[in-house]
């Protein structure tokens, strides 16, 4: 069954889509820099994540009803969940500046496309897509999750 989008939802979905794209993009390279090996493999694991987020606004954009089913990947950032790393310090106590800067970065881009998909939900006139879409923002709240966890393990996020 093909799906009508208004034409505020497909703005904001192609606004989604360029994100995701800016996510997968990001993820790729910061995964390239990152000193640490365990960082390297988060990156590259919400990247394909991304990628799979990607695809599914893609989708919808093309007239098609989203697949609503979990993740392929099954990543997501919960504790003890199949794809957790882990985040223990492989680096010794001294946190690396570099990654610091990266990890900060994908937080509050994180934060961005959560808050982002937020708006788009709202204006959503589809409950299939509407599901679609709080799958993918619950997915990046997970993967912001992740990203606090690994920066708080290794002293990088201390909350007050």
């Amino acid at each position: 069954m093909q799906v009508q989008l208004t034409q505020k939802e497909r703005m904001l979905l192609e606004d989604m889509k360029k994100e995701e794209e800016l996510c997968i993009m990001k993820y790729n390279s910061y995964a390239q820099q990152a000193t640490d090996p365990a960082l390297q493999q988060m990156f590259n694991q919400i990247a394909n994540v991304e990628h799979e987020h990607f695809d599914t606004i893609n989708q919808i954009l093309q007239g098609n009803q989203p697949n609503t089913g979990q993740s392929k990947g099954g990543q997501t950032a919960k504790s003890g969940q199949s794809g957790q790393i882990n985040l223990g310090q492989s680096q010794g106590t001294q946190s690396n500046s570099s990654d610091k800067y990266l990890l900060q970065d994908m937080l509050s881009t994180e934060k961005y496309v959560s808050s982002s998909y937020n708006t788009s939900i709202f204006e959503c006139t589809k409950p299939n897509i509407r599901q679609a879409l709080q799958h993918i923002q619950q997915e990046e709240q997970n993967h912001g999750e992740q990203l606090f966890q690994y920066m708080n393990s290794h002293g990088m996020y201390q909350p007050q």
